[in-house]
């Protein structure tokens, strides 16, 4: 039995390492990707070509804090996204460990939602692992800087899950005035605070 039990955890350990990444953090790098987006048309970053930098989040369908932040993703957008920071949002999670978030019901989310960002799919889960993002919601704000991408920020978008009204601390919102204001970000990292990733088995 505890020979069993040996190889049970010794299973589950090996799993973790194998998903957890080095996360990325201000001042990386940051790579692009390429991913299908619910119309069905193939995205990278450096398609944007009026963006000065993103608001990647990592978002699904179905995760209960996600579902609290979404009405303030979309206010990030709105606001952000005409002074050059768009909001590109990528599902993560493996639809066989939650048919929440399989590409159909993207789509369903994104049309009942009326996203006006683009919604990704990273199916195969590499943008994830690359980023080193481990929840849902998990913010990186990135910018070009001579034609690379930089990152700026990784972690929340504010300090209450429960209600964006009543959040003192607005990480995101921050950081994206200190870059459009040429100021050094205060809070360049904080934990990010959801559901974790739902990772491919094997």
């Amino acid at each position: 039995m505890k020979k069993y039990l040996f190889i049970t955890l010794a299973a589950l350990m090996m799993a973790g390492l194998l998903n957890a990444q080095s996360q990325y953090k201000a001042g990386d790098i940051a790579a692009d990707f390429k991913l299908t987006n619910v119309k069905g048309e193939m995205i990278s970053l450096a398609e944007y070509k009026d963006a000065d930098g993103f608001i990647v989040a990592f978002w699904c369908n179905t995760c209960p804090v996600v579902k609290k932040y979404d009405q303030r993703l979309q206010d990030l957008h709105a606001k952000y996204a005409p002074k050059g920071y768009p909001v590109v949002a990528i599902n993560p999670n493996d639809p066989a460990l939650s048919p929440g978030d399989s590409f159909e019901k993207m789509k369903e989310t994104a049309a009942n939602k009326n996203y006006s960002f683009d919604y990704l799919f990273d199916d195969t889960q590499e943008v994830a692992r690359r980023y080193g993002a481990t929840n849902t919601p998990h913010i990186y704000i990135l910018s070009w800087r001579d034609g690379k991408l930089v990152v700026e920020y990784v972690g929340a978008i504010d300090n209450n899950a429960d209600d964006g009204s009543v959040a003192d601390k607005k990480y995101a919102e921050d950081a994206l005035e200190s870059i459009l204001e040429g100021r050094p970000v205060k809070v360049a990292g904080t934990k990010a605070v959801g559901c974790t990733i739902k990772w491919k088995k094997g």
